[in-house]
């Protein structure tokens, strides 16, 4: 079966989402993991660390500027990643997706550059997290608060990580179990919450 944007918005109404094997394998399988990873936004946590980066800022954040560029940072083999589950099938359908209004990227930029950023989707007030990718240090990191911020302004509950790590922990990530996703799925998928255009305060006035 060839991945769509319909099949994916599918997929997740139902708690799977699709991934390739590798890269360069068309195959695509629909994932429902026994424990999920979630961050529920009202219990979004950074650390003073961060918070101090941030004031810096170091980095210009843009929502949707180069939505293909982040798809395609993600999906790159380098040193630190051998191996991708985003394969060209999976690029096209979050390109479709994208243009749709279903599917956001967070963007980081330094000197104008594309340094780093993370891709998902939204439905109803859970925002579904693909990938993110940074060249620098923080790059992703920022990204990933200024998401939770948008989240927050446009009303949403929970961020679905798809899985835990323990970079996720330090932003409030939990696991829970499948049956308690999709719990959790059908109490929030018919409810509306729209991405906003903009955040309306300072991005560190959404977490005090």
């Amino acid at each position: 079966m060839f991945l769509t944007a319909h099949s994916i918005i599918d997929g997740y109404k139902k708690g799977i989402f699709p991934m390739a094997e590798s890269k360069y394998n068309p195959y695509i399988c629909w994932v429902s993991p026994e424990y999920r990873g979630i961050i529920y936004l009202n219990n979004f946590t950074l650390s003073k660390s961060l918070k101090k980066i941030i004031r810096k800022n170091k980095f210009l954040i843009k929502v949707n500027n180069d939505f293909i560029g982040v798809l395609k940072n993600c999906s790159e083999l380098n040193n630190k990643r051998t191996e991708t589950w985003i394969n060209d099938e999976i690029v096209n359908s979050y390109h479709e997706l994208n243009k749709l209004g279903l599917a956001t990227s967070i963007e980081s930029y330094q000197d104008g550059e594309l340094v780093g950023g993370l891709y998902g989707v939204q439905l109803g007030k859970i925002f579904f997290g693909e990938s993110m990718f940074s060249k620098i240090d923080n790059a992703s990191k920022v990204a990933l608060v200024y998401l939770a911020a948008f989240l927050k302004e446009g009303n949403f509950n929970i961020l679905d990580t798809q899985y835990i790590t323990n970079h996720l922990k330090q932003f409030g990530a939990i696991e829970i179990t499948r049956k308690e996703y999709l719990i959790l799925l059908g109490q929030n998928i018919n409810k509306d919450a729209v991405f906003p255009n903009k955040i309306k305060r300072n991005v560190l006035e959404y977490f005090i």
